[in-house]
């Protein structure tokens, strides 16, 4: 079984804007159920099926197969759910991990998340000057919650 164990923040000032390169990732569920998501993306010339299961802290099975990019396209336009979650992606070295730092677009634009793969949960790490609040056991930033209540309406929210 594949495991992911990720922790993910918000952002804070414009610093991490300057570094990276950023790539546009289109993706989109075919299954969004919190127990178990099942996405399609398109990163580039990278076309991706992933599989995940539940969170349990930082924690979760993750399986990921590559895909041809005309299939994931064929997916993402035809049996996704909507809407998609499109955002631009850098991926920015610091002390010796990998910050995946999104920009979201459309629906959720205004959002920005940067998110560290860890080899277990009480691995240790710096964290970048611009690397604000802590936001991992929040289901409102997983980008399956984010497709049913995007970014742009928690404002409204009652």
């Amino acid at each position: 079984m594949g495991v992911e164990i990720e922790r993910k923040f918000l952002l804070k000032g414009d610093a991490w804007r300057a570094l990276g390169t950023p790539v546009l990732l289109r993706q989109g569920y075919l299954c969004s159920d919190p127990a178990r998501t099942v996405r399609v993306r398109i990163e580039g010339d990278q076309g991706t099926l992933t599989i995940k299961g539940k969170s349990t802290g930082a924690t979760r099975g993750e399986w990921e197969y590559a895909i041809p990019v005309s299939e994931a396209a064929e997916l993402l336009d035809t049996l996704c759910e909507r809407p998609l979650i499109e955002k631009y992606r850098r991926r920015i070295e610091h002390a010796g991990h990998v910050w995946e730092v999104d920009d979201f677009l459309g629906d959720n634009a205004g959002l920005v998340l940067a998110e560290i793969e860890l080899a277990s949960e009480g691995e240790a790490f710096d964290k970048p000057d611009w690397i604000g609040a802590e936001v991992t056991g929040d289901p409102r930033y997983f980008n399956s919650s984010l497709i049913r209540f995007p970014f742009s309406l928690w404002s409204k929210q009652v």
